[in-house]
C-alpha cells in the first residue's frame, strides 16, 4: 500500500458509489442498443473505469470473467498506443488474446476521459462479440488447433480518432465476419457505453475537482487493499493445494490437468499453477490474462462482498503460471475455450484448495461449463446470414449454510439464458423442452444445484452448429463427504427418427463435448443437458423433511431419496 494519509471516508463513498453507478449505466446503454442476444438478454459484457496507470477504480456487476482481465487489457494498450498519443474523443478497439486479451470474441472498447486537457482515466467496455469469423459461424471452434482458425485478432488500433471514425478499420473489422451488421451494430453499442461513461466521468470530476478526484481513488484502491490483506490474513498461514480437470481437448480425448496450490502467508496470497498440464493442441488452454482473472475471481468468493472490487483488491494476490501450460498458453496455439470452461475451473480450484481453511465460506464444485452452442445460417427470406451464441444454466455447489443454486450460469458468466420467445423469434429453431432435470443435483446434507436441459428441433432452415462444453464424463466434485453432480451430454435425432446419439457416435467427432461444423437439417433435433452441483455434507445428515420437499418438488426421484438419502415410505418412481 501507499504511504498512509488522512482519509474522508464519505468522499471517497461518494465518489465510489458515483463511479459505481456510471459503470452501471453504461451497461444499460449497451443492453439497449445492442443488435445480437447475447448482449441485450444474455448480458455477456462488462463496464469499468480505469486509471491511466491501467489500475481499475470501478466496475459494474455484469460478467466476472472479464474483471480481472481489465488491469492487463489497459496496460497493453499502452504499451502500444503510448498516453500521450490520445486525444480528446479517441476510441481504441482491442482483442487480441496474445496482447492481453481474454479470447478472440471479446473485444475491449477503451476511451480516454480528459478534464481540461489532462487524462483523468479510461472508460472502458468489454463485450462478446458473436461472430468474429473463423472457422465457424460463432467462434466457439471445438475443433481448433491455432489461433487463425478462432477468427480475426485486433491489436490496440483506433476505431475512433478525435470524434470521427476511422473509415480503415471499420471496413477491415467488417469485411472479416459473417455477419457485418450485426458487428456493426454491437460495436456501436459498445461504442455508445465508453461516450456514457466518459461523459459522465468528465463530470463527476469536474464537481469535486481533480485533487479530490486523484486523491479518494487513490484511496479508494488502498481501501480495497487494506480490506483484502484483512481477509487473507484471517485465513491460517499455510500451503493449499487442489486440482480438477478439463475432459478433453477436442482433438485429443484424454484429461487435461489444473493443479492449483494457494499459499498464505500473512496478508498475502500467492496462486501457483505449477503442475499444471502441458498447453493443449485443441481451443482449451488459456492466457495469462484468463488464469490471473480465474484466480481474482476464486479469492473474491470466498472474501467479503462488501470490498469495493477494484485493483486494490488484486495487490495482496499473486499469480504464478508457468509458460507453455494450460493457464499460459504460448502462441499461435488456440484458446477460445479458456475463457469460458477452464476458467470456472480454475476459479473452482482455488475454491476448493481453500475449503479446508474456509468450511463455511466455500462450496463444492459447479457445473464449470456454459455449454457453449454456436450456430448460423442464411435466412430464408432475407438472403442474410444470422449466428446465435446460446449459453445454458447449470448446478452450483452446495454450501456449509445452503443448498446450490439451481439453474445458473457458471462462475465466471453471471449471463442469463436466452428466453425462449426471443430465441424462437430470431432464429429458425423451435425449443420444445425446458427442465430442470430430476436426480443432477450431488446429494449431500445440503445438495448441490439442479441442471437444465433443453431439446431445441429445427425448423425450416438448416444450420451450422459447433459446441464448447464439458463435464460430459467428469462431474462436479461434492465437499465435506457430499456426492458429485450429474453428468452434462449432448445428443443429436435426425429427422424423422426416434433414436438419441451423442454428438460423437452421430457425427464421428473425438469430444462429445467440443465439436465444429455439424450441420443440423430441418426437422433434426438437439439436446443440450449441463451438469449438476456437488453437495456438500454426507447425505446421511440431510433432514428427512427437506428430502421429503425435494420429493414432491420433483428435484429427486423416489429411488434417490430410498437408496441415496434413507427415507422410507418414499414410494415408486
Amino acid at each position: 500500500m501507499s504511504e498512509k494519509r488522512d482519509v474522508d471516508m464519505v468522499t471517497m463513498s461518494i465518489i465510489d458509489s458515483t463511479m459505481t453507478a456510471i459503470c452501471r449505466e453504461m451497461g444499460i446503454t449497451l443492453m439497449r442498443t445492442s443488435y445480437s442476444t447475447i448482449f441485450n438478454e444474455a448480458l455477456d459484457f462488462t463496464c469499468a473505469l480505469a486509471s491511466p496507470e491501467g489500475e481499475m477504480i470501478a466496475q459494474a456487476e455484469f460478467c466476472p470473467s472479464m474483471i480481472g482481465g481489465v488491469p492487463l487489457l489497459v496496460r497493453s494498450c499502452v504499451l502500444e498506443i503510448p498516453l500521450d498519443e490520445w486525444e480528446p474523443g479517441d476510441v481504441v478497439v482491442h482483442n487480441d488474446p496474445y496482447r492481453g486479451g481474454l479470447h478472440c470474441p471479446e473485444h475491449t472498447l477503451i476511451q480516454p476521459v480528459f478534464v481540461d486537457g489532462e487524462l483523468m482515466a479510461f472508460a472502458m467496455t468489454i463485450g462478446h462479440l458473436v461472430e468474429i469469423g473463423g472457422m465457424v459461424p460463432g467462434a466457439f471452434a471445438g475443433e481448433a488447433t491455432e489461433i487463425f482458425q478462432e477468427g480475426i485478432r485486433v491489436p490496440p488500433v483506433f476505431i475512433k480518432k478525435r470524434g470521427e471514425d476511422v473509415e480503415e478499420v471499420w471496413k477491415l473489422l467488417l469485411a472479416n465476419v459473417r455477419t457485418p451488421r450485426f458487428n456493426y451494430g454491437d460495436l456501436r453499442a459498445l461504442i455508445a457505453g465508453t461516450d456514457v461513461g466518459q461523459r459522465q466521468l468528465a463530470a463527476m470530476i469536474a464537481k469535486y475537482g481533480k485533487d479530490v478526484f486523484w486523491k479518494n481513488t487513490a484511496d479508494l484502491l488502498d481501501y480495497s487493499e487494506s480490506r483484502m490483506r484483512a481477509e487473507i490474513a484471517a485465513i491460517p498461514d499455510g500451503k493449499y493445494t487442489f486440482s480438477d480437470e478439463v475432459e478433453d481437448d477436442g482433438i485429443e480425448n484424454r484429461p487435461y490437468t489444473i493443479k492449483v496450490a494457494v499459499h498464505i502467508n500473512g496478508e498475502e496470497a500467492v496462486v501457483d499453477y505449477t503442475g499444471t498440464s502441458s498447453q493443449a493442441k485443441g481451443p482449451i488452454n488459456a492466457t495469462l490474462g484468463v488464469s490471473y482473472s480465474a484466480a481474482y475471481n476464486g479469492m473474491l468468493h470466498v472474501t467479503d462482498e462488501s470490498i469495493p472490487t477494484n485493483s486494490g483488491c488484486f495487490r495482496p494476490i499473486r499469480v504464478v503460471s508457468p509458460p507453455g501450460t494450460l493457464l499460459n498458453v504460448d502462441y499461435p496455439a488456440p484458446e477460445v475455450g479458456g475463457n469460458t470452461e477452464t476458467h470456472c475451473k480454475i476459479a473452482g480450484a482455488v475454491i476448493g484448495a481453500l475449503s479446508p481453511a474456509m468450511p463455511d465460506r466455500t462450496m463444492a464444485a459447479e457445473g464449470a461449463t456454459h455449454t457453449n452452442f454456436v450456430f448460423g445460417g442464411t435466412d430464408k427470406d432475407s438472403g442474410e446470414a444470422f449466428v446465435c451464441y446460446a449459453i445454458e444454466l447449470s448446478g452450483w455447489g452446495g454450501r456449509s449454510f445452503a443448498d446450490g443454486n439451481d439453474a445458473t450460469d457458471s462462475i465466471n458468466g453471471n449471463c442469463r439464458v436466452i428466453p425462449v420467445e426471443v430465441f424462437e423469434t430470431r432464429f429458425p429453431m423451435q425449443c420444445e423442452s425446458y427442465i430442470m432435470v430430476e436426480d443432477s443435483g450431488g446429494a449431500g446434507k445440503f445438495r448441490g444445484g439442479l441442471s437444465t436441459q433443453r431439446t431445441l428441433k429445427c425448423l425450416d432452415t438448416a444450420i451450422t452448429g459447433s459446441q464448447m462444453s464439458d463435464r460430459h464424463h467428469n462431474r462436479a466434485w461434492g465437499l465435506y463427504g457430499g456426492q458429485s453432480g450429474g453428468t452434462a451430454g449432448t445428443w443429436h435425432m435426425a429427422a424423422n427418427t426416434v433414436e438419441w446419439r451423442t454428438i460423437d457416435d452421430a457425427f464421428n467427432k473425438v469430444s462429445p463435448s467440443k465439436w465444429s461444423n455439424v450441420t443440423i437439417a430441418p426437422g433434426d433435433r438437439i439436446r443440450f443437458q449441463t451438469p449438476g452441483g456437488g453437495g456438500w455434507g454426507a447425505p446421511s445428515e440431510r433432514p428427512q423433511q427437506r428430502v421429503r420437499e425435494d420429493l414432491a418438488e420433483d428435484y429427486i426421484s423416489a429411488r434417490h431419496a430410498r437408496e441415496v438419502y434413507g427415507l422410507e415410505g418414499a414410494g415408486d418412481d
